[in-house]
């Protein structure tokens, strides 16, 4: 049964949330060679969907994002992680295109993850839940478009890991995919970014409230871990620049270092918040599990090399990258450019002069606001919305 979602509503950004539920019957068939069923998808929708069915918006999110891209979040209270980007008027405009927004297969905001509970034992899955993969996630996403009746998506768009799922989309499902809007992304991860997640999920296992993954069942949480591996984490979408310009050396409530461990440093107490505000929202096996799908992205490998996995592709590419994301340089969304264009693909390429590093993609940066507005205005013009 499709859910209705033509009707009208007062206000383009009313959030309407929903979980959708895949039964015993309708098991996803992972890379790892496992079949997960029961399963659901928990997502948000901005916006109205259009009689054609045409103007629909996947929006992807990055690790540590969830559904709640553009509307208050119901455990941080924080406006949406992309509220900058999704609403009325804004360059994401849900006076025009119906946006929808999924929680990953293995995440923790209502999709099924480690956290959810195991039929087959009635407790958490932990590390019984089977390993997935960025190509797992857009599996999942593509049943739920499906089941909602959207034939194909005017946009799938997303920054880093969501970047990933929107490469994702258009090797593996052209015909579903109009326009694509990867930003801050690769077409796999590298070495140094496993070498991180492989930082942040030690962190998490050395924590002895982890108790092998079975934490939820002991009714304690790894805390400390995963706020270690937020923070670890959280340094590496920053740059130097912005670093220095928020926090240069100065001192965090005192006028003199204490010669102790304590937070003498601005930079060290905010760190520290975000590790622990971290906690709050997001579970730590899930961060395992995430960082994993991240680490075995290889776009290339997977079909055969880079261009061969867009030799497919019918959609529109607005590729973007930032001058000072360390993360995911410019050069690794040149070489996607350069696989598309292999293959005669319509794509154009954004390189933003930007010193906020990879976080800039959920922050305030005009220029990124323009080129996603333009591309899909252009877009739009020639699919007829």
């Amino acid at each position: 049964m499709q859910t209705d979602l033509t009707h009208p509503k007062d206000h383009a950004l009313i959030p309407v949330s929903a979980i959708e539920e895949f039964g015993e019957n309708e098991p996803i068939q992972l890379d790892c060679g496992h079949d997960l069923a029961p399963f659901s998808i928990a997502y948000q929708t901005y916006g109205k969907l259009n009689e054609a069915r045409t103007n629909a918006v996947l929006i992807c999110h990055a690790l540590t994002g969830d559904q709640y891209a553009a509307d208050t979040h119901p455990l941080t209270g924080k406006p949406g992680w992309w509220s900058r980007m999704i609403g009325p008027g804004k360059p994401i405009d849900t006076d025009h295109y119906f946006v929808i927004c999924t929680n990953v297969l293995g995440g923790c905001m209502g999709s099924t993850g480690p956290a959810s509970l195991n039929p087959e034992t009635g407790r958490p899955y932990g590390l019984d839940f089977p390993v997935i993969t960025i190509a797992d996630m857009v599996r999942a996403q593509e049943r739920l478009i499906e089941r909602l009746g959207i034939p194909s998506l005017f946009a799938v768009v997303g920054g880093s890991m969501g970047g990933m799922q929107v490469l994702e989309w258009a090797a593996s499902y052209p015909e579903k995919v109009f326009s694509a809007i990867p930003i801050a992304t690769a077409a796999r991860h590298s070495s140094q970014n496993i070498a991180f997640h492989e930082v942040g999920r030690q962190a998490v296992m050395a924590d002895p409230d982890w108790r092998g993954g079975r934490y939820l069942e002991a009714g304690v949480r790894p805390r400390k871990g995963l706020a270690v591996a937020r923070m670890a984490a959280h340094i590496t979408y920053l740059s130097d620049e912005a670093l220095h310009r928020k926090f240069g050396r100065n001192l965090q409530d005192r006028d003199c270092v204490t010669f102790g461990f304590d937070a003498d440093f601005q930079v060290e107490s905010y760190l520290r918040h975000q590790g622990m505000s971290f906690v709050d929202r997001f579970d730590a096996n899930s961060y395992l599990y995430i960082t994993r799908a991240m680490d075995y992205f290889d776009l290339a490998q997977d079909h055969g090399g880079l261009a061969q996995a867009f030799r497919k592709a019918r959609s529109r590419f607005c590729v973007v990258s930032f001058t000072s994301d360390w993360l995911y340089p410019t050069r690794e969304s040149r070489e996607i450019v350069q696989a598309l264009n292999a293959v005669a693909a319509n794509v154009s390429f954004v390189e933003i002069e930007s010193d906020k590093g990879h976080d800039a993609f959920l922050l305030h940066e005009p220029e990124l606001f323009d080129a996603v507005s333009g591309f899909l205005s252009a877009a739009a013009e020639r699919r007829g919305l």
